[in-house]
């Protein structure tokens, strides 16, 4: 099989959290250009309006499924909703997330609560129900975790105190290590990117305040641009990725190598 046929989507069902903007916007055209059927989920309806029109420019058609995936009792529905659309999920993103700054002394308990029910346990709840509906008994299935650098070490001393931004994104690098030892039988890769700084509006203050010390200790002395990501998340959601799984790949400019 050609390379170019191994890393066609066309033909597969993608479902991307957090879809309707930033990084998972992202992610969404570069699966859309390869060829896959999307449907973006994301809290704001409005905002997932806005990203289908932003992919209809492109010829790339999204189905819009608001849903808060920080209340457990939505994404059953969401899911069965896309279900009954399409007949199966290929194909999963999960990319909706949330992050909190204070020092951890006075880290308010409803925002650690916040983020651990969004990054990671609406992350398990999606990933259990597509899995379980769709992705097992179809013995078929590519996962990618929108993990984080903030998930493979501590923060440089003096520039961001994110203690439950870090802990779940660190969480959810052995979600898919763990996830995928248990699903590989089932014929489902599962697998993480961990992105270094990207401007989005998550990012937006902390770039105006670190920005430049980013950079600075970047060794390609540069951020994530809009393009970054795609290659990546194409190839892991791809039959050229079938003997890749378990793994955590960082995009970050080699920030975290260094």
């Amino acid at each position: 099989m050609s390379v170019k046929k191994l890393l066609d989507l066309t033909g597969k069902i993608a479902l991307v959290t957090g879809g309707s903007r930033g990084l998972g916007l992202q992610i969404a055209e570069a699966l859309g250009e390869m060829g896959a059927t999307l449907a973006l989920t994301a809290r704001k309806a409005e905002e997932l309006d806005q990203a289908r029109e932003h992919l209809s420019r492109q010829n790339v058609e999204a189905f819009a499924l608001p849903c808060d995936l920080s209340q457990p009792e939505t994404i059953a529905p969401m899911v069965g909703k896309l279900l009954g659309r399409y007949g199966r999920v290929d194909i999963l993103i999960n990319n909706a997330g949330a992050s909190w700054g204070a020092p951890a002394e006075d880290h308010p308990l409803e925002a650690w609560q916040k983020v651990v029910n969004l990054n990671l346990t609406g992350t398990f709840l999606v990933t259990q129900a597509v899995g379980k509906r769709s992705m097992i008994p179809n013995r078929y299935g590519r996962i990618v975790n929108v993990a984080s650098i903030a998930g493979l070490r501590g923060n440089p001393v003096g520039m961001l105190k994110t203690l439950a931004y870090n802990t779940t994104k660190g969480g959810l690098v052995n979600f898919t290590r763990a996830l995928a030892s248990e699903w590989g039988e089932h014929g489902i890769t599962v697998n993480a990117i961990a992105p270094g700084f990207f401007p989005s509006k998550m990012s937006q203050v902390a770039l105006q305040r670190i920005g430049e010390q980013v950079v600075a200790a970047s060794p390609l002395h540069r951020l994530g641009n809009e393009e970054d990501l795609k290659g990546i998340v194409a190839l892991l959601a791809s039959d050229a990725a079938r003997h890749i799984t378990g793994q955590i790949i960082a995009v970050d400019g080699g920030a975290s190598a260094a």
